[in-house]
């Protein structure tokens, strides 16, 4: 892990799906923010954060141990933004259906997808699809330990 300015983490994680947790829950105890703030972190962002390191880990990196995730985080005031990169060939996101299509209802790809655009104020991917950035905006006032102040 390091920090190399003072509102951003750079954490590289094997692939181990025992990791999801305590990574997810080290990028929330940074996080230093008002009460307002507690739901929408705690419910949405970790959340999202969640589901994009076990789809890097599953299915970007195909469980393979020899291979990391890269998780870069960008504490700003107002914002917060995730950068989860696999080592994986990378996809076309466009391509996963739909999972509450009725014809998809039973399919168990696309949950994942479809909570980040659901909980997240923007989900984008890289190019090559092994990469996909998270923002979750939140009214001014919020404090990132190491981060801009108000």
């Amino acid at each position: 892990m390091s920090d190399p300015n003072d509102g951003d983490l750079v954490l590289e994680i094997p692939t181990d799906i025992q990791a999801i947790a305590g990574t997810v829950d080290y990028v929330m105890s940074r996080c230093v923010t008002c009460q307002s703030h507690a739901r929408k972190l705690n419910l949405n962002f970790r959340v999202g954060l969640t589901e994009a390191l076990s789809n890097a880990m599953m299915y970007g990196n195909g469980h393979d141990p020899s291979k990391n995730v890269v998780v870069e985080v960008v504490m700003s005031q107002g914002c917060l933004q995730a950068t989860v990169r696999d080592q994986g060939t990378g996809f076309d996101p466009t391509l996963v259906p739909d999972p509450t299509l009725p014809e998809n209802l039973s399919r168990s790809c696309g949950r994942g997808l479809f909570l980040m655009r659901e909980l997240l104020d923007e989900v984008s991917y890289n190019d090559r699809g092994n990469e996909v950035t998270l923002v979750l905006r939140l009214e001014s006032g919020g404090a990132f330990e190491g981060g801009a102040q108000a």
